[in-house]
Order: C-alpha cells, then sequence, then structure tokens
C-alpha cells in the first residue's frame, strides 16, 4: 500500500520537500516527551532526525491501514512498527546495537489531499521493555510483539457497501457507552459479553499488556483501570475511521478521569485529575468485536502524576 503516510516518510528520507503532501501549518502531535509540532521546518529539524540519529535501516512498517471521510476531511488510521536496528541512544533509552521495533498508533487528518493534522502514539514503554531498563512494573498482561489482525485483511479492508462500516461504528459507540456504565462496585456492571467475542484479543500498550478473552481482560487491565479512575469519561474524539469491519476511535486526550484508586499500573492514587491520550483500531467478526488495538501515551499519564519515567530509567542504569 502506497499511501500519503509512505509518501511523507519517504520524503522525510530522502530530503524532498514536503510541501506537496504536508499543510505549511500542519500540526504534529506525537506522545510524550515530543508532544506538538507545528510547521514544515519544525518537523523536518525536530520530529524525522530524533529517528534517524537512533536507527539504521529504519521502516515503517503497518499492518493496518485504512481510510474514510468525517466532518468533511480524510482520515487515516494505522497501526504497526517502525523496525530498524538501535544504534544511538533515543529520548536517553540506551542503545543496543540490535533489531528494535517501535510501535505506532496514529491518526492522520488530510484537508485538499495535503497532510493537515498527525496525531502518532509511540510506545516508548515497549522500546525500554525491549531494551531491558523497564522502570515499571512487570506488565500484567502478555508481553511482546503484536500481531496482526486474524484475517490478515488490514492494509486493504473489503468494504462490500457503505452500510457495513456504519454497522461496525455503531457497534463500538454501543460498547464505548457500554463502558461509562460502571456502577463503580462490579466490572459486571459494563456488559462486555454484549458486544464483544468470548475470545476477544486486547493488544494493550507496553506497561498493560494483551490480554485473550473477557475474564482476561477484566483481571489484567480494566478492573485495575477503572477503579483507579472511577469518574473516567470520554471527552474528546479527534474522528472516528471506519471501513468494513474496522473502526478507529481517538482524541488528544480523548478521556479524563480522576486517579483516585490504586491498583493500575502497581502506582498509589495521587487524587489529580488526568487527561489520557488515547487511539483504539477495533475489527468486527460478525455481530461482535473480536480485536483492538491500543495506543495509549502512559508515560504522559505518569507524567501527570508526578513520575518521571526516563528519570526513573536513567537512575536504573
Amino acid at each position: 500500500m502506497n499511501s500519503i503516510i509512505d509518501n511523507f516518510y519517504r520524503s522525510l528520507e530522502t530530503g524532498k520537500s514536503l510541501s506537496t503532501i504536508v499543510d505549511d501549518n500542519i500540526v504534529l502531535n506525537a506522545s510524550y516527551p515530543i508532544d506538538q509540532i507545528v510547521g514544515i521546518e519544525a518537523i523536518e529539524k525536530d520530529y524525522w532526525p530524533l529517528f534517524t540519529s537512533s536507527f539504521e535501516h529504519l521502516e515503517r512498517k503497518a499492518f493496518i491501514e485504512f481510510d474514510s471521510d468525517y466532518e468533511g476531511a480524510r482520515w487515516i488510521a494505522a497501526t504497526g512498527y517502525f523496525s530498524g536496528v538501535f544504534v544511538k541512544d533515543l529520548l536517553g533509552i540506551p542503545a543496543t546495537g540490535k533489531l528494535l521495533y517501535l510501535r505506532f498508533t496514529e491518526l492522520v487528518k488530510i484537508t485538499e489531499h495535503k497532510i493537515a493534522e498527525y496525531y502518532i502514539i509511540f510506545d516508548f514503554l515497549d522500546v525500554m521493555q525491549q531494551v531491558g531498563v523497564f522502570p515499571l512494573r512487570k506488565s500484567m498482561g502478555h508481553s511482546g510483539l503484536i500481531m496482526p489482525p486474524t484475517t490478515m485483511d488490514g492494509l486493504s479492508p473489503i468494504e462490500v457497501n457503505k452500510s457495513e462500516a456504519d454497522k461496525s461504528q455503531q457497534l463500538v459507540l454501543n460498547m464505548l457507552d457500554e463502558l461509562g456504565k460502571f456502577d463503580g462496585k462490579s466490572l459486571l456492571s459494563m456488559k462486555l459479553d454484549n458486544y464483544w467475542h468470548e475470545d476477544f484479543i486486547w493488544f494493550g500498550p507496553a506497561g498493560i499488556g494483551t490480554t485473550k478473552g473477557i475474564k482476561s481482560f477484566r483481571d489484567h487491565h480494566q478492573g485495575p483501570f477503572v477503579f483507579s479512575f472511577p469518574d473516567r469519561v470520554v471527552d474528546h474524539k479527534a474522528c472516528i475511521v471506519k471501513k468494513g469491519n474496522y473502526v478507529a476511535t481517538g482524541g488528544w486526550p480523548h478521556m479524563h478521569g480522576t486517579h483516585s484508586g490504586g491498583g493500575w499500573l502497581g502506582l498509589p492514587p495521587t487524587n489529580k485529575t488526568l487527561e489520557l491520550r488515547v487511539i483504539d483500531i477495533w475489527r468486527r467478526d460478525g455481530e461482535l468485536l473480536k480485536e483492538n488495538w491500543v495506543g495509549i501515551d502512559i508515560i504522559h499519564i505518569c507524567k501527570q502524576m508526578g513520575l518521571d519515567i526516563f528519570a526513573d530509567m536513567k537512575s536504573s542504569l
């Protein structure tokens, strides 16, 4: 698949002008500590060199990428890995000289055939995990490489007709509403079995890990999370992208809540109101959701708690 995103990175790699594919006032929002970069010149100077100076043979390898229209613009959702040989420290994470996979999840807004907004969550915690300098407790779920869709159709989702995409979107929105029905006491108050296959796979970020099945999800992520953020609400959607059985949602931030309980990531409550940058990609199978790829800017959440993940990592070296 040769998308505008591929052309974006190819132009950065070769030094070709971005002006034909990128809006002059592009806003790129990346996970902490990169945060926001505005304008072509800043992207060329402050964004891509950060990675090319640390990796040799760097390649972007998406295993899901699809697009649709939302509120008058075209949006692309994608996830996968950048891979390369890690030859120089990245943000203080020590280089290994070995192949490394940098997970990404992204939403890209296209207006007038140019990239206008770019949201990307890098799993820098997973980089630390691969290097062996992970500063948090061990992930409760499975840690390791994230798999592509079971159907292997993530780069070319089949759309028989628009009604299928609409059906996928409505299922996701209904399910998100259900997640808001937590009664503060029992996880069973959120009836996930009405929306998820019993062997649903939740591909979570480092620090949480991947779970399979509703019980595993509740035990290894949802329980610690909702009891830590009992008043959480989704307060912004950057967009909704949908094609066939695939749907993406997300925001910058996408959710906020009071960190009033303990347990999530093994961290004590701070009683602070935190914002969460999240991007989700879902795959529907029949009448239920089967797989979910989740990008969460966990290091940014920890920063709001007063926890400096990069400093803690460096102190452990």
